[in-house]
């Protein structure tokens, strides 16, 4: 009921355009030419940083930005701080560079695992307070560049408004990050900054800022350019929803909102999900949306082609429940994991964020989603979930399909295989809302 009081809506009145980002490689583009033009504050929120090809150039773009006097605030979730940041030459010398500031959300403790489930998922880019970049993209080159080997499909949305003012939904982004920022379990990620004279800490920094230069010269005339205006399309609104940032359990505020919206559409509703591990409010949920609207279809890997091993036991394990919603079920098999979060309703509705179909998302994990009133940005991201649609199965029923499309081939699972899977899912059912 109080959800339901408040709304999602606000009252809007300088007026913001956007476009969705589709591309890997114009992902890291987009962030690195943000990052570059910006002339007084840098934020960035990420679940996992690492300091391969794509991370580096983000690395040295935001130390560029530092250099340059520009305020460059990092928060980054507490697993990829311990496992890919702690002791990286690379992360020390963006933190203890001037004019910097990186915290840690919820850092790893082994002596309160029961501290360490909730984890920082949001994803997004401000600069200058004025636009913004969010989405579903990690910062290392699963997500970000056209490099070799790898890859996840994912989605971002960039949102640029020209002349922000106090109702520009750039604030709301702020005021959550100001939130989490100042959340008493957002710790710094050094102590002082005396590793800066560290001679591997030097050489890093030389060249972080060398391969970012690099990189820059070679897209010059793309990065210098700081009209947005031909590149994206006014919309009506755009809300943003997000789940509590305590890092313990949380309501499923984000659920609640998704599923509303959903419920209220005239005809039809496409989600898009890496992954779809559900109870049975969940499972409710997706059947009130079922009951509610005449087309309702729902995208997620196929198990051959899941990139996360937990969330492919689960959905072998229960796919008779995600069928039994009532949703029509697509089955992705595009080679690469599909990453994206999003879902569409009727033709002017596009939500796109973080936020997974599974118990994770809704109850332990910061999450956001972007809500956006515009049927061009409708338009544009049903064109780019119809093309991933293309390569996907059409569930009849468990074990069989009522469509493959042409030319594609659905990955075969063993005997052994689908044991595994089933042994899999049935071992890990009292842990399923933790993957």
């Amino acid at each position: 009921k109080q959800l339901d009081e408040q709304g999602i809506w606000k009252e809007r009145t300088s007026a913001e355009r956007a476009r969705i980002i589709e591309d890997n490689d114009e992902a890291l583009k987009e962030r690195i030419r943000m990052i570059s033009n910006a002339k007084s504050e840098i934020i960035l929120s990420t679940f996992d940083f690492r300091s391969d090809d794509s991370g580096k150039l983000m690395l040295g773009a935001l130390i560029d930005a530092a250099d340059r006097g520009v305020s460059v605030n990092v928060i980054v979730d507490g697993v990829s701080g311990f496992t890919k940041m702690k002791g990286n030459p690379d992360f020390n010398a963006l933190a203890s560079s001037d004019n910097v500031n990186v915290k840690i959300y919820n850092k790893v403790n082994p002596f309160k695992p029961w501290q360490s489930m909730g984890r920082l998922h949001d994803k997004y880019v401000i600069a200058d307070r004025t636009n913004y970049i969010l989405g579903g993209r990690n910062t290392f080159n699963y997500f970000l560049g056209a490099y070799p080997g790898h890859k996840n499909y994912d989605r971002d949305v960039l949102v640029y408004c020209e002349s922000p003012d106090e109702t520009s939904s750039v604030n709301d982004v702020l005021a959550y990050y100001e939130s989490v920022w100042n959340y008493k379990e957002s710790k710094a990620f050094l102590k002082n900054n005396k590793c800066a004279g560290n001679k591997k800490v030097k050489a890093a920094r030389k060249e972080l800022l060398d391969n970012y230069n690099i990189y820059y010269a070679d897209n010059k005339d793309y990065l210098t350019d700081t009209d947005y205006t031909d590149e994206t399309v006014e919309v009506s609104n755009i809300a943003l929803l997000s789940n509590p940032i305590e890092c313990g359990a949380k309501k499923p505020v984000v659920w609640y909102q998704i599923t509303k919206l959903m419920e209220q559409a005239d005809s039809q509703v496409k989600i898009h999900t890496p992954y779809i591990i559900c109870n049975e409010y969940m499972y409710d949920g997706l059947k009130k949306v079922c009951d509610s609207v005449e087309n309702v279809s729902l995208m997620t890997n196929s198990v051959g082609n899941n990139g996360n091993p937990f969330g492919s036991a689960d959905y072998y394990a229960h796919k008779d429940k995600v069928l039994g919603t009532g949703l029509e079920v697509w089955e992705y098999e595009g080679g690469y994991s599909y990453h994206g979060k999003s879902v569409l309703i009727d033709d002017d509705i596009s939500v796109v964020g973080s936020f997974n179909i599974d118990m994770r998302s809704v109850y332990l994990d910061t999450e956001l989603m972007l809500v956006i009133n515009s049927k061009y940005i409708n338009k544009q991201l049903k064109a780019s979930m119809e093309e991933y649609e293309k390569k996907a199965a059409t569930v009849k029923n468990e074990t069989e399909y009522s469509h493959i499309p042409e030319e594609m081939k659905m990955k075969e699972l063993s005997d052994k295989k689908k044991n595994i899977k089933a042994w899999f899912g049935w071992a890990m059912n009292g842990l399923r809302f933790l993957f």
